[in-house]
Parts: C-alpha cells; structure tokens; sequence
C-alpha cells in the first residue's frame, strides 16, 4: 500500500470500515445559527417523486447580502448573529503527491464538526434545486445500467448519461440556471466568461436562449476546433492570456468594465443548484436503494449540487468524489480541513486540472460527502475503454473519471450486490487523443503489464527468455545488443494475465538469474523509454527533464531561446496529449555548477518540469 506523507497525516486518521462495508458518512455537527424543526417535503418533493422525508435536522441558515457579478466567486453573507466576513488569505500549497493511497480507498475524509461556511442554507438549495429552470435547454438524462461492467464487478453499476446533453455535457445545466435568473438589465448589458471547455459551450447556448451577449475568454493555447465550434454559436470569442488563471483574470476585469455579468463555472450557489439537478433526476430514476453516487471533481459544483439534493433527501446514500491522483486538490483541501492550492496540476484530465477548489463548493463538500476515491491515468483510459465497449459512446477523460473511480472502489472495497451509480459528464473527446487513451487502455485494466529481464548475452537466451514467459502473450519487445556488456536488457509487454499468473512468470524468471523488474505504473517507461529502447549512451552531465509544452505554435522555440547554444541537447522525444500540451522528454548537458542557473531558466519558461536523471527506468534502459 502507499503511505500518507508522514508531514501531511492528520493524528486521527478516518479508517475505512471492513469490505465489504465501506466508509460511513462522518457525523457532522455545526455551532452557528443552528436551529432544529420537523422538516416535512411532501410538497416540494413531489413536484419530482414521490418519496417522503420526515425527520428532524439541524441545519445552519444563511442569507445572501450581496454577490458581486463582476466576481460572482466573492460572497459576503449575513447569518444569525451578524456579519461573517472571511478576507481573503493566501491558500497554503501542496504537491498532488503528498497524499497517496491505494487506488479505489477513499481518501480525504472530511473532519466532522465546525462552521458551515454556505452562502445559503439548506432548505434553499433544496428549494432552487427542485424549481430550477435547466430543462429550457438540457435533458433528463437515462439513467442506464451497464450490463458488462456490472457483470465483472458483481454490482449493479448505472451510468447517469449526462454526455447526452445537447452540448455533450452536464455543464449546460448550471451556467443557464445562474443565467436564467439574471434581470433583464443583466441579460442586457450581457455576460462573460472564462473557460476553454465545455463551460464556454454551456454560457454560449444560454445566452443564445435567453437573447443574451455573451463575450467568451480563451487561453490562448485552446485548440482552434474548440473556439470555433464556441463561435459557430453566436458568442463572441477573445483568446488572452496563456492560462487560464490569465484568461479568467482579463475575463472579470472586462466585465467590471462593461457591466458584464461574470458567469462562473462551478463557485456560485445558482450554478451549483444547476448541477444540482442530476441528483434530483437520480433520486427519481433510481428503482432501488443506492449504495453510491461517483462524482468527478474539478472545481466542485457538480458534487456540491447533486450531495445538496441527495443528502437531504436519501442521507443514506453515499457521495463519493473521484480525481485523478495528480489533480487533487478536493482530497486534499478536505483532507487539510481547509481549501488548499496544488503547487502543480496533471493536465491529462483537462476538464477536471484545477489547481483550487471553489469557496462555496468546498464548504458544501466538507459538510456533505463521504470522501474522494482518487485514480490513475491508465485506470481513467481504461474506463474510456469500458464505457465504449458498454454502450458504443467515447467519453472525455473528465467524462470517464467517475467510472474509473467506481470501478476502483468496488475492487478494492470488495464490493457486491449493490447499486452503484457513476456520472459520465462529458463527450467532448480530443480525436487525436485516442492514441494515447488506447495504449494505455489495457494497462490500466491490468491486461496489459510493463517489464523488463536482464539476460545473459549470448546464443538461446531469447529462446530460454521465451520459454519463462509461457502461456502468456507477449505484446511488445525492445532488445539491442550491446557487445560491451555481459547482459542484455529487454523491455517488454504482456498481454492478459493475472496477478497470480504474473508473479508466478516474475519468480520463474528469478529463478533463472533473470532479474525482472516491473514497469507498468512508471509513467516515463510508457511515456517515452519504451519508444527510445536501444538509445543507450553514456553522456556526462546529462540531465533528464520531463516537459509539459502547451500545444501552440512557437512553444519550441521559445524553449530553444532559453536552452540553446548554452546547452547541448542530448535527448529529445516529443509526445502530444492533444489540447492538454505535449509530453516531452529531454536530455541536456549541464554541469552541476550550472544546476542553479539551468532551473532559473527552466522556471522562467513557465512550462511544468520534472527532472527525472535518477528515475529507474532511465538508468536502466538508457545509461
């Protein structure tokens, strides 16, 4: 198992329960404006089903004083008592790797107790859920079971098809509630946004609807097929910045200036009760108890919306965040007891690379869900694979994150003869990036498994290498001779197996002198040594980086100006993720009196790095 950083463990940490019972939702308590009443919803709830809630619950109520539409993120509230005013302090930062777990456990559990820190009580987002205006434009989406994966994993598993949005995403759903509520002042003096997703696309199909201006914000970077197909729809479409941080920063400044209202993507309460939407819709699709609900987090409207609904109408059920392992910053803010900013961000999962959560989002997380599951990017490529074979629909990675999460849960919870439900909320898929998606596909179904063996260089060592692997199919190979050593090394992949059958090959290959070692979670083993096998030089000085270029036009370059003629390139192997950058490994010559500088130059690029000169599989298969 992978442990917690020692310097990020909390003293009490939430223990998941046995399988096949998984985690309890924590008791939550709150000491500001506390009240308790009979809360009968006989009267709302049937506008949407037909089920009773009776019960007494304590909940905190607040009022909006005021929402800024130039930064719809700033709320100041008024409860019982007084004014809360919470000034802004700088959010403390964390690498996405400082909290690790087994992939399926739920993680970030949050601490019971505290303030609610809600703009609006919980009978208002109850309330606005239930009378919200989202079907003007979007679809109940089916709430379809998916018979194959159900049948692998031994539980009933239902996905809430929110890729069958007319924007092939729930997104739609949130930016016209805020929208729809606008005044006709509002509506006329227009609004703006910042998103290079489907967030763009949900503001524009809103403002279309509502006979609204609407002025979109994009990095610079987006793809030309997304600000297109943007402005196909009516809206008109400025690129700045080279970030989003950028984009959003130009984005509500000029709508200060023009009397814009800034429609956020996920921090406000109206979008969240937009997103909120889903849970009403699965509370009355469902025709059993549900166990859980798997939820992908990005900023966290879409879990803080359908938890608003759920836990106050089934408390029972389950609400489960899934994120990609290095785009963690629910998991982590909820694991810190406090929102907290990653000082890095995987960009694999575009839909979902925040490298902060919202305010409004966050406080309605740490009151009502169970935890975060987290993934990896091979389990995510996997689920693209599952959902396809399933129903014939090729989903996002952000799309495919909550199926991910719910298959790891179950394996790893042992979980059976249960209703699972898990959100596929988005379509929007990159073609070229299916490349990538389909390499790492049966990796992440542990189909597919990454080794490499030493052997004797000499006559028949294939064959004897052959013979070790035995019934199990052989995928890829990478061997090169080398007349100045005694060994060669072979990098290879097999194909179906399982745990026993590999362990078994492993030993049996030990047993021979082989030493074997497994690659198949080394990111720069898949990446990019298993294309390069047979490179193997010696280079003094040589430094190995990992570079994340944005994928635009001059990146290149501009890398080549900071590097070059200072430094000699020795290694260069590109790889594009599509519109989330290119994967780029690189050797450079570099003196260790030159270290200090290099890094200055490298962090002055403003492109993520990694330096990976000790990383194993270099040392092994290039050195």
């Amino acid at each position: 198992m992978l442990q917690l950083h020692p310097l990020h463990r909390r003293a009490t940490t939430a223990q998941p329960p046995q399988p096949p019972q998984p985690p309890q939702p924590p008791s939550l308590t709150t000491t500001m404006a506390v009240i308790s009443f009979p809360c009968n919803l006989q009267p709302l709830l049937s506008l949407s089903h037909s089920k009773t809630l009776m019960q007494t619950r304590q909940v905190n109520v607040f009022s909006v004083t005021n929402v800024s539409q130039s930064d719809a993120n700033v709320v100041s509230t008024k409860a019982t008592g007084g004014v809360v005013a919470a000034p802004p302090q700088p959010l403390l930062q964390f690498s996405p790797n400082s909290l690790e777990y087994e992939e399926g456990e739920v993680v970030g559990v949050p601490y019971g107790g505290g303030v609610s820190e809600s703009s609006i009580g919980a009978m208002e987002y109850l309330t606005n859920i239930l009378m919200s205006k989202v079907y003007d434009v979007a679809v109940e989406s089916p709430l379809q079971h998916a018979a194959k994966l159900s049948a692998r994993l031994g539980v009933d598993l239902w996905l809430k098809r929110e890729d069958t949005q007319p924007i092939f995403s729930f997104k739609l759903r949130g930016a016209y509630n805020m929208m729809a509520k606008l005044s006709k002042k509002q509506l006329t003096q227009g609004v703006i946004c910042s998103s290079a997703g489907n967030h763009a696309l949900g503001v524009t199909i809103a403002a279309k609807t509502l006979g609204c201006d609407a002025v979109i914000v994009m990095p610079v970077t987006t793809p030309r097929f997304k600000w297109e197909s943007v402005k196909r729809l009516g809206a008109m479409v400025v690129l700045e910045g080279d970030s989003y941080d950028e984009a959003q920063a130009y984005a509500k400044n000029r709508g200060v200036r023009e009397n814009r209202t800034f429609i956020p993507s996920s921090d406000h309460p109206d979008v969240i009760s937009g997103q909120g939407t889903i849970g009403m819709e699965i509370v009355r699709q469902s025709k059993g108890q549900i166990h859980a609900i798997f939820v992908p987090v990005g900023g966290g409207g879409l879990i803080a919306g359908i938890a608003a609904y759920v836990k106050r109408v089934s408390p029972e059920v389950r609400i489960i965040g899934v994120e990609p392992a290095d785009a963690n910053a629910m998991a982590l803010s909820l694991h810190h007891g406090q929102r907290v900013k990653l000082d890095q961000v995987g960009g694999f999962v575009d839909g979902v690379a925040v490298n902060e959560v919202g305010v409004e989002t966050f406080s309605l997380c740490k009151e009502l869900i169970d935890g975060v599951v987290l993934v990896s990017r091979d389990a995510i490529c996997a689920s693209i694979k599952d959902v396809f074979e399933e129903n014939r629909s090729i989903l996002e990675p952000a799309g495919a994150l909550a199926v991910a999460g719910a298959e790891a849960y179950c394996r790893f919870y042992n979980l059976k003869d249960a209703n699972v439900v898990a959100i596929t909320s988005g379509a929007n898929m990159e073609f070229n990036r299916l490349r990538l998606v389909t390499e790492l596909a049966n990796i992440g179904r542990r189909r597919e498994a990454v080794l490499a063996t030493f052997m004797p260089e000499e006559p028949g060592s294939i064959k004897q290498f052959c013979s070790l692997i035995g019934p199990i199919s052989i995928t890829e190979f990478n061997y090169r001779y080398d007349s100045n050593k005694n060994r060669a090394l072979v990098l290879y992949s097999i194909g179906v197996h399982t745990k026993t059958e590999l362990q078994a090959m492993i030993e049996s290959m030990k047993s021979f002198q082989l030493e074997t070692i497994e690659f198949t979670d080394n990111d720069m083993v898949k990446d990019h040594l298993r294309h390069l096998m047979g490179g193997r030089s010696d280079v003094a000085n040589e430094l190995l980086c990992r570079f994340i270029f944005p994928e635009r036009p001059g990146a290149l370059a501009k890398f080549l100006d900071v590097i070059s003629p200072r430094w000699n390139i020795t290694l260069f192997h590109y790889r594009s993720q599509g519109e989330s950058g290119a994967n780029v490994l690189i050797g450079i010559q570099v003196s260790s009196a030159e270290l200090n500088d290099f890094r200055s130059c490298a962090n002055d690029l403003g492109f993520d790095y990694e330096i990976e000169t000790d990383n194993e599989g270099f040392q092994l298969l290039m050195r």
